[in-house]
Order: structure tokens, then sequence, then C-alpha cells
């Protein structure tokens, strides 16, 4: 501090003559228990009411990278995620089932939408993830190069998408797979 500021003096018994006064407002006031409610009520509402937020309607997905495209799947539909270590080839199964994991003590059938969609690909290599999905209490697995994560989608935004195991298209040309019509050809070949 400088030496330069002043001392302000404060009036204390002008202070007190002024809560004095205000107190006798109030007292004079005599508000009715009803009226008080009723107001308390108003302002209630009106505060709930400023906070009241519109959501616009969303499909929340998990997105991820297969052939050099974007795909995802409705997040409700979603078990897990692993690794594709481990996955074992099956001797005689459609081109399109690279094999089957083994996980959470079942054995889980893993697609490759490479083939089933006729898409550019790479190797096995290439495929380190695996999606797995239940679609009626039946799970299998959709082998996947990277998986992006949790993505909410505006419903207003989505289009119909191409002819396919497809349910949604985004502007941003990420599909969003039908899992269902993915999995019949699995129940099928189950029999």
């Amino acid at each position: 501090m400088s030496g330069t500021e002043e001392k302000v003096e404060i009036d204390y018994s002008g202070l007190m003559r002024r809560l004095d006064e205000a107190k006798a407002l109030i007292e004079d006031a005599q508000v009715t228990p009803e009226k008080r409610k009723a107001v308390l009520s108003a302002r209630a509402q009106a505060l709930a009411g400023s906070r009241e937020e519109v959501r616009p309607a969303v499909l929340t997905v998990l997105a991820f990278h297969v052939g050099g495209e974007r795909y995802a799947v409705p997040i409700e539909q979603v078990d897990h995620v692993l690794e594709s270590r481990g996955l074992c080839g099956l001797p005689g199964a459609p081109r399109h089932v690279l094999g089957a994991l083994v996980s959470r003590s079942r054995v889980v059938p893993v697609l490759d939408l490479r083939q089933l969609l006729g898409l550019e690909g790479g190797g096995m290599s290439d495929l380190s993830k695996v999606v797995v999905v239940d679609v009626a209490g039946e799970a299998f697995g959709i082998a996947a190069e990277m998986v992006d994560g949790r993505q909410e989608l505006l419903r207003s935004s989505l289009s119909q998408p191409p002819p396919g195991p497809f349910q949604f298209l985004t502007p941003d040309r990420l599909t969003v797979l039908d899992v269902v019509q993915l999995g019949i050809p699995a129940a099928e070949r189950r029999g």
C-alpha cells in the first residue's frame, strides 16, 4: 500500500438508521403466506423454464474403418471391442467369414466386410480390431482396421443409403450398418 491512500470515514449511525427503515418497510408489507407461496412458485417455474434444453434427436454409434471406408453400428447393438489376436480360421467357411474368436466364454464368428461388400483391402494384418455385436442374443464380430469410437449423429442429417446391409448414410460418408441384415447369413448357416 502506498501512503497516498485516504481513509474514508463510515457513518455507522446513518447505516443503522437505513437498516431500521428497511426493516420497518418489510414488516409493514405484511405478505400473506398465500401470496408468498404464489410468488415463490412463479419464480421457481421461471427458473425451471430457463433451464429447459431442446436436444436434437441423435443416433449414437460406434464408428470404425474397413477397406478405406468409414462404417458404424448403433451403440446399443455393440457388445464390446477387442483385439483380433487369437483369430482362428474356420476351414470350409465362406470367404466373408475370417474365422472365430473366443470371447467372454463363447465362440464369436468374425465377418470381413471387405469380402461382403467388395471393398479393396490389405491382408489380415490390417484388421487389428473386432467389434462384437449382439443381435437377438447371437453375437458375431466385424473385423476393423481402426475404431474411431462413439459418435452422435443428428438424425436430421441422415439419408437413405444405397442398397445393401445399411441403415443410414451421413453427409461425410459414414455408413451406418444394419447389423440384423449382416447377421442373417450367420444365423442361416447355423441352421
